[in-house]
């Protein structure tokens, strides 16, 4: 019956090893949303939005140092 089940472990046994890997991918999608032309897609061309994207990382990292 239902109350003689077990709940699948939410953690691994890692000491909480998935939430800094979490917390790094969030940090990193509000940076890049500090970044007006990548939310608003003015571009048209794939191309160009790439490069505004990989400039918005290239800005992201250096302020890291």
């Amino acid at each position: 019956h239902r109350k003689n089940r077990r709940r699948a472990a939410l953690q691994d046994g890692r000491p909480l090893r998935r939430y800094r890997r979490r917390w790094k991918v969030e940090r990193t999608l509000a940076w890049l949303g500090n970044f007006r032309r990548l939310v608003v897609h003015y571009e048209h061309k794939l191309l160009v939005y790439q490069a505004f994207f990989h400039l918005a990382c290239l800005l992201i990292t250096l302020r890291q140092l």
